[in-house]
């Protein structure tokens, strides 16, 4: 008698890949994803430099031209106060004294905004021109140092000068002699960290001016002018030339801080 044979099964202990693909496969296909997302991001990254170049540059323009104004509003407010007795406290002490106490706000706004608010506009200004000068590493970053000491000496000149206003008020209830003396002794400090040698100033605008002249990142003809205004102010290092150097780097200055502020906004580098 023929009897039917079944077919015979055969098992395996192959593994099905549609159903359970390898964990290495999935690691691999992972991983060749993340490299594929960063390498597809990392172009987004090449513009960075060149905005923040750009965003410090025009920092600094602004920073130049609000120099420049504070140069333009204060020699025409020096001009208008002196002759109703604003005196310099160190040869005139008691009549110093007296219009202080008269005008303490203007006093206060002066020492602010010509002081105080020039240190600060002055760091931003330092930084952007770094950066114009980036060609020249060497001497952009020596002169980054001089602009950076030149801000500390403001701050430092104004905050003496505020902080010396307010005792002097306070003592000129005392007496007019210890006012008188106590302002005296501000005056010599302030004036000194503040403008009675420019040799710091100076230095770092005869460094960026020579930065200038040989990157040609600046026009020529305000390195030219730098270059003048820098030996003015170490001018002021010699008594014999300081009160007549003072002027021309003053007037020299607010005139290259428009020059510089308008090429910075500008953005364009000069061939």
């Amino acid at each position: 008698m023929n009897s039917i044979k079944e077919p015979m099964t055969i098992r395996t202990n192959t593994p099905n890949l549609l159903d359970n693909p390898p964990s290495d496969s999935s690691e691999g296909v992972t991983t060749l994803r993340t490299q594929t997302a960063e390498l597809t991001a990392q172009p987004e990254l090449l513009p960075t430099r060149p905005r923040s170049s750009a965003a410090l540059q025009r920092g600094a323009g602004i920073a130049a031209l609000v120099r420049a104004a504070i140069f333009l509003v204060g020699f025409p407010l020096l001009i208008y106060l002196i002759p109703r007795g604003f005196l310099d406290a160190q040869g005139h002490p008691a009549p110093s004294v007296q219009f202080l106490l008269d005008n303490q706000v203007a006093m206060y706004s002066w020492y602010l905004v010509l002081y105080l608010v020039s240190g600060v506009a002055q760091v931003s200004l330092v930084l952007g021109v770094k950066e114009r000068l980036r060609e020249a590493p060497a001497l952009a970053r020596t002169a980054e140092v001089y602009g950076h000491i030149w801000a500390g000496l403001l701050l430092a000149s104004g905050m003496v000068g505020l902080v010396g206003q307010q005792s002097v008020v306070a003592l000129a209830g005392d007496g007019p002699g210890t006012a008188a003396t106590t302002w005296a002794s501000v005056s010599i400090v302030q004036y000194a960290l503040g403008g009675g040698i420019e040799i710091v100033g100076a230095l770092w605008l005869l460094l960026v001016s020579l930065a200038a002249i040989r990157t040609r990142a600046f026009p020529l003809g305000l390195a030219a002018l730098g270059t003048a205004v820098g030996v003015a102010g170490m001018l002021t290092l010699l008594p014999a030339a300081g009160d007549g150097a003072a002027v021309p780097f003053g007037i020299g200055f607010m005139v290259w801080f428009v020059w510089a502020g308008v090429s910075l906004l500008r953005g364009s580098t000069p061939s």
